[in-house]
């Protein structure tokens, strides 16, 4: 027979995943404002190794529209901008032989209806991520009424399914609502 509790659980955390993924994703898209994490994808040749761009080069918001990368190794200059450059960040580094910095250029209304656009695909990939986690829960629980399980058990389960399946698709919304606000703001 089959266990609710643990079914449930598996269903959460895979809920929990879609959200955590949405919001690294909305993370990811520029806003306007220098954020870090724009560089999380760029990897650099270093010593023979691709690398994550913060093991070679502290990298930091001086202010709104700045990011300073100051790297550890001055050999590394040339190999950070190249990568840069080849990233699809979209941004031109400046380099003044002590810190390469990044000018977060504004987003012009176009772009922002762009990126707003870009934000609602990532969006809906998760709540269909969310809505699967469901759907594949409730088969299990369908193919448990045939295994032994009580219906009333079922039907218990199927209610808590959907109020965390609510309670997940909320929080999806609000972060999309967020970014949203934050995309729009000039």
């Amino acid at each position: 027979m089959i266990d609710v509790k643990e079914i449930l659980a598996l269903a959460e955390e895979k809920m929990e995943e879609a959200v955590m993924y949405l919001d690294e994703a909305l993370a990811h898209i520029r806003a306007g404002k220098a954020n870090v994490k724009i560089l999380d994808g760029i990897r650099v040749n270093s010593y023979g190794s691709m690398v994550p761009l913060n093991n070679v080069a502290a990298v930091n918001t001086p202010d709104a529209r700045t990011i300073a990368i100051k790297p550890w190794d001055k050999s590394m200059f040339r190999v950070i901008e190249k990568a840069i450059i080849d990233s699809e960040v979209g941004i031109m580094p400046d380099n003044n032989g002590e810190i390469i910095r990044l000018s977060i250029p504004p987003l012009t209304e176009e772009r922002r209806k762009q990126l707003v656009k870009q934000c609602g695909k990532e969006v809906e990939q998760a709540k269909i991520s969310v809505r699967n986690a469901r759907r594949d829960i409730i088969e299990k629980l369908k193919k448990g009424i045939k295994d032994g399980l009580a219906e009333d058990a079922e039907k218990d389960a199927e209610a808590k399914l959907q109020k965390m399946h609510d309670k997940y698709i909320k929080q999806i919304d609000e972060l999309y609502d967020a970014k949203e606000k934050e995309i729009m703001t000039v």
